[in-house]
């Protein structure tokens, strides 16, 4: 089992760089936000990998932080998702945005990424939302922002996003747009009436 992997960027394309390790080649797949990816040919570049071992094939994933290595593994463990579909996800988000999205149950902005489909990302963030809200931390401090959502949009404001998300949005997209109105203290129909505005 292959740890990490420090050493020259000798090579890049799409999705993999080749890593020089004391004159071995490494082939690993990468995201393409990870800072390996961005670096340059030639500078030295340290990369946490997952090696996965099929029948046919063996291939090291590589990642910046131990955190983003992390993600990779969780994500792997969702039923139907494949090593190559949570690249995928990784090259869309960086690690906060990924686990504000699964957190919030924002289903619908997973599907940004590269061959991830609504049954998908639903199952994802069935799966991972009480890991990353209870376990893992999120952006700080799942918990306490959570919380903090929630008293900020209490009375009126709170059965808007109630409402919002029985239309069909998802929770971030209702936060997201009723924290756009300055107004307080409306009924929640006027609340809904401003929401709308704000996601059109």
């Amino acid at each position: 089992m292959i740890g990490f992997l420090r050493g020259s960027l000798a090579e890049k394309g799409d999705g993999y760089i080749v890593i020089d390790v004391n004159g071995v080649g490494y082939y690993v797949n990468v995201p393409a936000n990870s800072s390996a990816y961005l670096s340059q040919e030639g500078e030295e570049v340290t990369v946490y990998t997952s090696m996965i071992v099929r029948e046919d094939d063996i291939s090291l994933f590589g990642f910046s932080g131990k955190g983003e290595l992390d993600l990779f593994k969780k994500l792997i463990g969702v039923s139907g998702v494949g090593p190559k579909a949570a690249v995928s996800i990784l090259s869309s988000f960086t690690s906060d945005q990924l686990k504000e999205a699964i957190v919030f149950e924002d289903s619908k902005s997973l599907t940004r990424a590269n061959g991830i489909g609504k049954k998908t990302a639903e199952r994802i963030v069935l799966e991972l939302k009480d890991k990353f809200s209870t376990a893992d931390g999120i952006i700080g401090s799942a918990a306490d922002e959570i919380a903090a959502v929630d008293q900020a949009f209490a009375g009126g404001r709170g059965e808007a996003i109630n409402a919002l998300i029985a239309l069909g949005y998802s929770r971030g997209e209702a936060t997201s747009a009723l924290a756009g109105i300055k107004e307080r203290d409306l009924s929640t129909e006027e609340y809904i009436k401003l929401a709308l505005k704000n996601l059109f």
